[in-house]
C-alpha cells in the first residue's frame, strides 16, 4: 500500500493564535506530528497542508512536504477536515500520485508518538475495512453528567440506577483526535467512519491531549517536560 501522511496546519486559529507553529519546549507545534510521521516509517509521504508560506517553510524545515498550499475554501472554518483531505488527494492526482490509505495527523495531538501510528496501522491492516480511529479512555464517566435547568436544581441530576464507584460502570471512551485512518477509496465513497467496519485504537490519556487553549498546551509541555526528566532518572 501507498499511505500518505496529512497534518493540517491552516494559520486562522481563533482560540490560540497561530497554535500550529506556537513554540512547544522550543520546538514548533507541529514539527511533533512531522517527526512521529517520519520516524513510524509508514508513509511514502508526509505532507502539511497549510493556507501559509510561513507555514509551509517551517514544515519543510521539519521534513516535511507542501507541495501546494491549501484553497481559501478549505482554509475557512466551515470547511471540513474531509474536505480538505478530498482536495489534497486532487491536487496529487494532478501531479500523477496516487495513494491507497490517507492518514490524518492533527498538530494539535504533539504527545502522540510513532510507535502509536505504527500500532494504529497494524490494527487498520488487521481487522479494519473502514477506518481505525484513535480513542482514549474519558477523564470522568459521563454517567454522572447531565444538564441544569435554568433554577440550577439537582433533583435527578444523577441516575439512582448507577454504581456509587467509577469502577462499578462501564468505561467509557472519546475520539481524541491523534490519528485517523481509512482507505482513499473508501474515503470518496463515505467520509463518516463511525459505522461497522472501524475501529479504535485507545491511546493512554497522558498522550491524548488536544491542544485548543492555553491551558491545554501548558499540560503538553508539562507532560513532555516530565517524560525527558523520567527518562534521565
Amino acid at each position: 500500500m501507498k499511505n500518505l501522511a496529512i497534518i493540517p496546519a491552516r494559520s486562522g486559529s481563533k482560540g490560540l493564535k497561530d497554535k500550529n507553529i506556537k513554540l512547544l519546549n522550543e520546538k514548533p507545534l507541529m514539527a511533533y506530528s512531522i517527526e512521529a510521521a517520519l520516524e513510524s516509517k509508514k508513509f511514502d509521504e508526509v505532507m502539511v497542508s497549510t493556507d501559509s508560506p510561513k507555514y509551509a517553510d517551517i514544515a519543510k524545515e521539519f521534513g516535511a512536504t507542501v507541495p501546494f498550499l491549501r484553497s481559501e475554501k478549505t482554509s475557512s472554518d466551515t470547511a471540513s477536515s474531509w474536505d480538505m483531505v478530498k482536495e489534497v488527494l486532487s491536487c496529487y492526482e494532478k501531479l500523477g500520485k496516487k495513494f491507497d490509505t490517507v492518514c490524518l495527523l492533527q498538530p494539535t495531538s504533539p504527545l502522540r508518538n510513532a510507535i502509536d501510528i505504527q500500532d494504529a496501522y497494524k490494527l487498520y491492516e488487521e481487522k479494519a475495512s473502514v477506518a481505525v480511529l484513535s480513542v482514549c479512555e474519558m477523564e470522568h464517566t459521563p454517567l454522572w453528567s447531565n444538564i441544569l435547568p435554568d433554577d440550577l436544581s439537582l433533583n435527578g441530576f444523577i441516575r439512582t440506577d448507577l454504581g456509587t464507584r467509577r469502577q462499578d460502570n462501564d468505561t467509557y471512551y472519546r475520539v481524541n483526535g491523534a490519528i485517523y485512518i481509512t482507505s482513499v477509496e473508501q474515503l470518496y465513497k463515505d467520509s463518516n467512519l463511525y459505522r461497522e467496519g472501524s475501529f479504535a485504537y485507545i491511546m493512554p490519556r497522558e498522550r491524548s491531549v488536544d491542544i485548543d487553549t492555553m491551558l491545554d498546551f501548558s499540560y503538553a509541555e508539562f507532560m513532555l517536560d516530565f517524560d525527558q526528566k523520567t527518562l534521565k532518572s
